[in-house]
């Protein structure tokens, strides 16, 4: 998939206002007008977006499904090394992933933004440049938000509402024991585009002369700024007549997310080492960084794969998938949540993904 140019990041430059359009000078209502107007409604479902008091959802015969998340600057996203425009991109992506998660399709977005006296109307623009990009890949509508003030900065509120066929969704709690556990893509990559990230941020700050060294770090560092929700695998599965038993998109890391199913599902697990995926670029990187890539690949986060489970029975269908790998098993509770290497020692898993609080 295209991805713009991710160099040079940290390259900052002086904006000053009279390049740039304050957001007063179009006020709330000239900003929701200038947002409504790139804005094309795909889904017959989508019956009214953007203008009115409410958008007008009419789902037909099927269940829907909902999910919010929230992107605070500071916390979440560095304006520092995260252009705009791939941030737009990642806020929807990281909402259709959870849609996804539900063995759903999604369809409609609402986006809501709070912003400082210092974003114009250009800087808005590029935001839902990204946002529209994405809505444009997953085929979702944008069909509502909101607008207000903020004194900390940038804030993005996204909820994705998606459909799915009744008794086809998925949900974390139907994992039986014997059931592959199965991951999409490889993992650790994030993390890693982080820290090379805030390396180069460090370095910049110390030296604003300073070119930042990312050319050999564009894969791990794409899928820290722009990472792609995996419906292309939903819609595999489902030409493969796979239904997974239960699932989650993996966001919080690796290690979280099987604890999370296993809790929910009242089973155990063990995960085989050797089979974790992972990309040579984050490999290396690792090293580079004296870290542990399978700690990366268990706790890291933000990968946006998606972890399941299926029935053995579905062996044959997944084992020659080109972007899933199996990497463990579930087993009785009473078994614990283990990593076991190639000898066959097993060792206790401990989640220590990220944590909100």
């Amino acid at each position: 998939m295209h991805r713009d140019n991710l160099l040079p990041l940290l390259l900052k430059t002086e904006i000053t206002m009279s390049n740039y359009t304050p957001l007063s000078e179009v006020g709330e209502f000239g900003l929701i007008k200038l947002i409504k107007e790139k804005v094309d409604l795909q889904h017959e479902s989508s019956v009214l977006g953007i203008g009115d008091d409410a958008a007008i959802i009419e789902p037909h015969e099927k269940q829907i499904v909902v999910s919010t998340d929230m992107l605070l600057e500071g916390v979440h996203f560095d304006l520092t090394f995260c252009p705009l425009k791939h941030l737009g991109y990642k806020a929807i992506a990281v909402n259709v992933s959870d849609i996804a998660a539900m063995n759903a399709t999604p369809t409609q977005v609402t986006v809501s933004i709070a912003l400082g006296a210092r974003y114009t109307v250009e800087a808005v623009e590029e935001l839902y440049e990204g946002i529209r990009l994405a809505c444009e890949n997953y085929k979702v509508d944008l069909i509502g938000g909101d607008t207000t003030s903020s004194r900390a900065g940038l804030v993005i509120s996204v909820t994705a509402i998606g459909e799915v066929p009744k008794g086809e969704a998925v949900r974390r709690s139907g994992a039986q024991v014997n059931d592959l556990i199965c991951v999409t893509g490889d993992l650790g990559a994030a993390y890693l585009g982080l820290q090379v990230l805030e390396r180069e941020k460090q370095a910049f700050m110390a030296n604003p002369e300073m070119q930042p060294e990312l050319e050999e770090k564009q894969y791990i560092i794409g899928r820290q700024l722009r990472p792609e929700a995996r419906m292309d695998v939903i819609h595999d599965l489902k030409e493969r007549d796979i239904k997974p038993t239960a699932m989650i998109d993996v966001s919080d890391g690796l290690a979280s997310e099987l604890f999370h199913i296993c809790k929910q599902s009242g089973v155990g697990a063990t995960i085989y080492k050797d089979n974790l995926p992972a990309d040579e670029q984050m490999l290396e990187t690792a090293l580079e960084f004296n870290l542990d890539p399978i700690t990366c690949i268990m706790n890291g986060g933000e990968d946006y794969e998606l972890l399941f489970t299926v029935p053995l029975a579905d062996y044959d269908k997944v084992k020659n998938h080109p972007d899933i790998s199996i990497i463990g098993k579930i087993t009785e509770a009473s078994e614990g949540i283990n990593l076991a290497n190639k000898h066959g020692q097993a060792f206790p898993l401990q989640a220590q993904g990220w944590a909100h609080f």
